[in-house]
């Protein structure tokens, strides 16, 4: 899964990496965002059908499902959307259809469970250090009393790359689209035929993965620090080894007092 990513970059880093039109006229304020979270609205990239442009648009990080009453209350986790089901489910077919977009990031966070207590999170990012794209889809949410809406988004999972694996073991990775297939992400094209052969793994050669801090799991902490690297958390050595340490000095005092 992806449950938190990092965009360092601002409004106007956004809008030239992804060509988007009338950027300085975008009512927007997109401040950088070091531990972006569910449940938060993000900036995200959709095509505007009325201007035939790309443009930026703020949504809230929870696909909110025409049968919702209210978005605190989902009832079932939508902040992602697997790429097999797209085409099945009737929450996420209509969408992908005819709503796609991008979700501008530096870089994603996925989790090592070493055990079931203990998170570790992996920072995952372009070996250029350039901005990149998640795939994702949205809809337009209208509350039962007509008086307020919500666009919001979901991000696209799909199978791992051999870096996911190699440093998580997990099952799963966000679906990255490469830059020569944006446009025909976003923009409808032949509805017979949507890109859903863009949903794939992304090129484990072109990615990085470094550890983090665990303060990365509290989605209060929010600052560029968050995505240095580190070697290992002090707290998260086998617990064995201080006692083995302690229990080699006894045996070494035992042994100098019998001779």
């Amino acid at each position: 899964m992806c449950g938190r990513y990092q965009r360092r970059a601002d409004k106007q880093r956004i809008a030239e990496a992804f060509h988007l039109g009338n950027a300085e006229g975008l009512a927007v304020d997109v401040p950088p965002n070091y531990n972006a979270a569910p449940g938060s609205m993000q900036p995200v990239i959709i095509w505007d059908e009325q201007f035939g442009m790309r443009t930026l648009s703020m949504m809230f990080w929870k696909f909110l499902p025409p049968y919702v009453t209210d978005p605190k209350r989902v009832g079932v986790d939508t902040i992602l959307a697997r790429g097999d089901k797209l085409l099945k489910s009737t929450m996420w077919r209509e969408s992908f259809l005819k709503r796609r977009c991008l979700v501008p990031v530096d870089s994603f966070i996925e989790w090592q469970r070493p055990d079931e207590k203990t998170k570790l999170p992996w920072m995952f990012a372009m070996t250029d250090d350039e901005l990149f794209a998640l795939a994702g889809i949205w809809r337009l949410w209208y509350a039962p009393d007509g008086r307020s809406q919500i666009e919001s988004f979901a991000i696209i999972t799909t199978e791992p790359n051999e870096l996911m694996v190699e440093k998580t073991g997990h099952d799963r990775m966000p679906a990255i689209i490469k830059r020569q297939d944006y446009e025909r992400w976003l923009e409808p094209g032949n509805p017979s035929r949507p890109p859903i052969d863009l949903i794939r793994p992304f090129d484990s050669d072109e990615m990085k993965a470094w550890r983090v801090d665990r303060r990365l799991n509290n989605v209060r902490n929010n600052e560029p620090s968050l995505c240095e690297p580190i070697e290992e958390d002090p707290d998260q050595k086998p617990k064995g080894i201080e006692k083995s340490k302690r229990k080699a000095k006894s045996d070494e005092n035992d042994q100098l007092t019998m001779f």
